[in-house]
């Protein structure tokens, strides 16, 4: 039982999609030993089929009354993407190529669909969606796991496996609605993000926090009333987490992407005043408290845009490094 609970905000209207998150996670942790496929944190386009391939789809969590859910999928090798690598010493360096190619013949991989997004062109859309795990507070993998391998960090809530006692059964990559747990074909058992625990325990920020040139990453303990993550979470109420129906009450939230900006046009070419990003779509990701969100964060922008203080943007703004990470 975890006596405390880190939490994280990540602001979606300021995520740039450069991925810099992506690479710190990949050079500290999932860069050699099997993990070569796995991207504990990564940068999704919305809409889009995400990473792994339909993860959204694949089920896992928790059912209504309570029951952990029997409807998980185990994600095939063809959803991840093999990696690959490019001859860029021999096109580069040696002149042994007319051309840059991949050493295989790719068919799907991490941001395989980025920037595609939906619509037709002027009013086509799409937001980053950065994703990690989101250390739930009742997480389906622990519950799914026979061997006991999985579990909850006392002094900071975080969800790690241990790799001693895993038999990689499986159940947990079964039982995760957010394909956030692989298996590790070299080694036999299953991984994930661990919230950089051994940074966390030095009073650092997890790396790819760390790293984010755009700002938008916010961590704090739950319980700290004076840390960011308490202030958008629980008193602006401006940070929903991702697919709460499945009952996995998720410790990773976000800020919605106003979805008023930029302006749909009118077949006149005349500005109209419908969302550019559906509002369903947003339900669809966050659940029927997004459009609550939404309205706060408008209503708190246009206070600002005329010039009154508004404690939420201050936050959202995050000035100094201290502001958005309290440990």
């Amino acid at each position: 039982m975890a006596t405390r609970q880190l939490g994280f905000v990540f602001d979606l209207n300021k995520c740039i999609g450069c991925h810099t998150c992506t690479i710190a996670c990949k050079q500290m942790w999932t860069n050699r030993n099997g993990r070569e496929y796995m991207y504990w944190n990564n940068v999704e386009t919305q809409p889009g089929t995400g990473y792994p391939k339909n993860w959204h789809e694949k089920g896992g969590g928790w059912t209504k009354d309570g029951r952990l859910s029997d409807d998980g999928k185990l994600p095939p090798m063809e959803d991840y993407g093999r990696p690959w690598d490019y001859n860029y010493a021999e096109y580069l360096l040696q002149g042994k190529s007319d051309r840059v190619a991949a050493n295989i013949h790719p068919t799907y991989g991490p941001n395989w669909d980025e920037e595609e997004g939906d619509g037709v062109f002027p009013n086509n859309y799409y937001f980053y969606l950065p994703r990690i795990c989101n250390h739930c507070t009742n997480p389906s993998c622990l519950a799914a796991c026979p061997r006991k391998a999985i579990y909850k960090r006392p002094e900071d809530g975080l969800v790690v496996i241990d790799q001693e006692r895993c038999r990689g059964y499986r159940y947990c990559v079964k039982a995760c609605p957010y394909g956030k747990v692989y298996f590790n074909l070299k080694s036999g058992v299953a991984e994930k993000c661990i919230g950089c625990y051994p940074r966390v325990e030095r009073g650092a920020v997890p790396a790819c926090m760390q790293q984010c040139v755009g700002r938008l990453r916010f961590v704090s303990f739950r319980d700290d009333k004076d840390g960011p993550v308490y202030k958008l979470v629980d008193k602006w109420k401006v940070a929903v987490p991702l697919h709460p129906e499945k009952g996995t009450q998720p410790n990773v939230f976000y800020v919605p992407p106003l979805h008023t900006t930029p302006p749909v046009f009118k077949s006149d070419g005349s500005l109209d005043d419908k969302p550019r990003v559906p509002i369903k779509h947003l339900e669809s990701l966050f659940g029927p408290e997004v459009k609550n969100a939404l309205d706060v964060l408008a209503g708190e922008m246009t206070k600002r845009r005329q010039g009154q203080p508004s404690e939420l943007t201050e936050i959202l703004i995050g000035y100094r490094t201290e502001d958005r990470f309290r440990l």
